[in-house]
């Protein structure tokens, strides 16, 4: 296959992979499987299937099967999973240790380890004599550094000795593991995975990145068998404590891998810099700075370079056997057609590219910390599993179109990745910067209606993701009806129109009803019939004030409206008008917020008087759901770009009053809490009537992280939100 010409090659193939890692930290084996609930989701692969994908990365992992005992298997998961994607003409490449160590009776120090891999590959061989392709070990070499090298995973060594030691277990065992399988069925394929970046330096440091360019391919060089006295770590490697007869077994024993399988993250290329007072504390270590190359290096490679280099290293079929972005939606839409685009260009240049694999399907769980433990930071995928239903995303449509050999359209691929842009820089950049003008955008724009609080928040973040985005005043919804709205759609070619006008004017509504109504209700009513007549989608925001409150469980979207006051009639008549002219428009319901970053954020105008030494009276009546604003406007933009319709309830999880918010938050930040002062509602000049409890929730899916994880977030963000805010007012 590698000798033919690009144009009688088999078309660039869309796989997929599960997330399943199934690690060890000290005594405790961290389950992806079980956290992200396929474990107990079987109708998972049905909707897997229906991608379009022709192979799937999927487990058969030791530590599952047997746990105990290597003479005790349990296959029924197996059996079930397996049984299925065979009827679904998935074909899966079984992986069998990912980023683990092996069940509690051996680890990747055991001199027995490879032996006992291969008895457990052997078992699976001859449980499904179907399976064509196996991956052993997912990613030896990184598995070894963060268990042998830095101590993050069992058995949480940090010297080169374990490392070396690890990796060549890893890699015995998948020499005799396939050995075994093939026993079996001789015709089964290995494909080998690892994280494949590559270190960039200041001249200081290039002999550290030198060396850890070329240990960044030395699993694939032991399984070819490529290891010997000329190899550049030979010297390093007997150094570390292995014997020459250690290397020579793979020599005499080579497994070259049938598909290479290359992983690749933004944080995959590194910059050194020996300078460690340049940067911030986390990026440096005993001896130097290392940090995420992209953030301050203009010369970075990136996968078609690293494609390139693998394909004229070995010569052999190469696959990226993993493509994840834990980013915002149009950002992993944008990765992913990165990654596509670069293997057809390397492939039209004669390289045997067979495919390009969307990594965590379901998405991932506390990978920002390194698998360390679970504290529920999740990253949605194609699927987003906050659902009871797995959700599928923008991405899953394009992968499908990718699938079925279609190019994808969605509008917001029209612009750059942060990766390309001059704005991703943490640090003043090094290298050479690009000639010639920056990426161009031309994306079609998010129309913005409203410049208050909540809009400016969604131009704020617009900016930060790269969405091109036309701001109009609100007065823009006053337009004379469908044709001045049909007008601007047409001037402006929106791909979708977010309003954000008038949100939170509870006390304005009140005082101007008839404005309000007539603005907030029946002009909004005219903007949705327009964007249905050119095909525009449409955001707006609506309320927590559409409920009465006579509650005491939170709402959710299903509950019957009744609002009491004329700012929650008004938006309740516009979710019905809006619903009725453009049923394919998202509604967002949420309540009060906080987090905006000006002098018109509610907490923050609270602790300034509070650290000035004021006193603050504020409701201790009312309940509802504080909702942080990046969070709200982020996870909206997300809906919109992923094409939800219908009424969502966004909202933290939690419930609070303002006064114990603000107290929470006086102790947070280390003021008095009682200078803050609950009161009645009554008395706080109030001219609407508010529901005594308005706290929302979701059915669909509670996608927003809780109350309390967004005011930890608040409270450490960067200067310009809370904390800028707060200096100045001290200073």
């Amino acid at each position: 296959m590698s000798d033919l010409p690009a144009s009688v090659r088999p078309p660039l193939e869309l796989w997929i992979g599960v997330e399943c890692t199934l690690n060890r930290v000290g005594e405790t084996f961290l389950d992806q499987l079980v956290v992200n609930g396929h474990a107990e989701r079987p109708g998972d692969l049905d909707l897997l299937a229906g991608l379009g994908a022709r192979r799937i990365r999927y487990p058969v992992l030791w530590e599952q099967v047997a746990p105990e005992s290597p003479d005790s298997l349990d296959w029924r998961w197996t059996d079930e999973r397996l049984g299925r994607l065979r009827e679904l003409d998935l074909t899966p490449i079984a992986t069998l240790l990912h980023h683990g160590s092996g069940p509690h009776y051996t680890s990747l120090l055991d001199p027995e380890f490879p032996e006992k891999l291969a008895a457990y590959a052997r078992q699976v061989a001859e449980r499904y004599p179907w399976l064509r392709a196996y991956t052993p070990v997912n990613e030896p070499l990184t598995t070894a550094r963060f268990s042998g090298l830095y101590g993050v995973w069992y058995p949480h060594h940090t010297s080169d000795a374990s490392f070396v030691r690890a990796l060549l277990n890893e890699c015995r065992g998948t020499v005799l593991a396939m050995r075994a399988i093939r026993e079996v069925q001789p015709d089964a394929e290995l494909v080998q995975t690892d994280d494949l970046g590559k270190a960039h330096a200041t001249p200081a440091m290039q002999a550290e990145a030198d060396f850890q360019n070329e240990r960044r391919w030395l699993a694939y060089d032991l399984l070819c068998g490529r290891v010997d006295e000329e190899h550049a770590l030979w010297g390093y490697l007997l150094a570390s404590g292995v014997t020459p007869e250690d290397l020579h077994w793979f020599r005499a024993n080579p497994c070259p891998p049938d598909v290479i399988g290359v992983d690749y993250y933004v944080t995959s290329e590194r910059f050194l810099d020996e300078r460690r007072e340049r940067y911030r504390e986390h990026h440096r270590n005993a001896t130097h700075a290392d940090i995420e190359a992209v953030r301050i290096y203009h010369n970075t490679s990136g996968i078609e370079a690293l494609l390139r280099e693998t394909w004229e290293r070995y010569r052999r079929p190469v696959a990226i056997t993993e493509a994840h972005l834990d980013s915002t939606r149009e950002e992993q839409l944008r990765w992913f057609e990165t990654f596509w685009r670069a293997a057809e260009r390397v492939r039209s240049q004669g390289a045997d590219i067979r495919a390009v694999t969307s990594w965590a399907i379901l998405g991932s769980f506390d990978w920002n910390r390194l698998h360390t433990g679970f504290h529920g930071h999740y990253e949605p995928g194609a699927f987003d599993v906050r659902s009871t239903t797995p959700r599928p995303t923008a991405l899953a449509g394009l992968l499908c179109s990718r699938a079925t050999g279609g190019a994808p359209h969605h509008p917001t691929l029209g612009s750059p990745g942060f990766w390309e842009r001059p704005d991703r820089f943490h640090y003043s950049p090094l290298g050479t910067a690009p000639q010639g003008a920056v990426l161009g955008c031309t994306a079609r724009p998010l129309l913005i209606l409203g410049a208050g609080e909540l809009g400016q928040a969604v131009v704020r973040l617009c900016q930060e993701r790269g969405l091109a985005y036309r701001l109009l005043p609100p007065s823009a919804l006053e337009v004379s009806g469908q044709g001045g709205a049909l007008d601007l759609l047409r001037a402006e070619r929106p791909w979708a129109v977010v309003n954000a006008a008038g949100y939170g004017h509870i006390d304005e509504a009140e005082r101007h009803h008839h404005q309000f109504w007539q603005t907030h209700a029946v002009g909004l009513t005219a903007w949705a019939r327009a964007c249905a007549a050119r095909g525009v989608e449409l955001l707006t925001y609506s309320s927590d004030q559409v409920f009465a409150g006579e509650g005491q469980a939170p709402y959710e979207e299903h509950d019957r409206p009744s609002p009491i006051n004329a700012y929650g009639r008004a938006k309740l008549e516009a979710e019905r008008q809006v619903l009725a002219a453009h049923p394919g428009a998202l509604i967002i319901r949420s309540s009060a917020l906080f987090g905006s970053g000006t002098s018109e954020d509610p907490l923050v105008n609270t602790l300034r008087r509070l650290s000035a030494g004021g006193t603050v009276s504020l409701d201790q009546d009312h309940r509802f759901s504080p909702t942080y604003l990046p969070d709200l406007v982020h996870t909206s933009l997300d809906l919109l770009i992923d094409g939800e319709q219908g009424v969502w309830h966004l909202v933290n999880r939690g419930e609070s009053t303002w006064a114990e918010l603000a107290g929470t938050l006086a102790e947070a930040a280390g003021l008095p809490r009682h200078r803050v002062r609950p009161v009645p509602g009554r008395e706080l000049g109030w001219v609407a009537p508010r529901p005594r409890y308005s706290a929302l929730r979701s059915h669909r899916a509670q996608l927003l992280p809780s109350l309390e994880d967004a005011l930890g977030r608040y409270l450490a963000g960067p200067a310009g939100s809370l904390s800028g805010w707060l200096d100045r007012s001290v200073s």
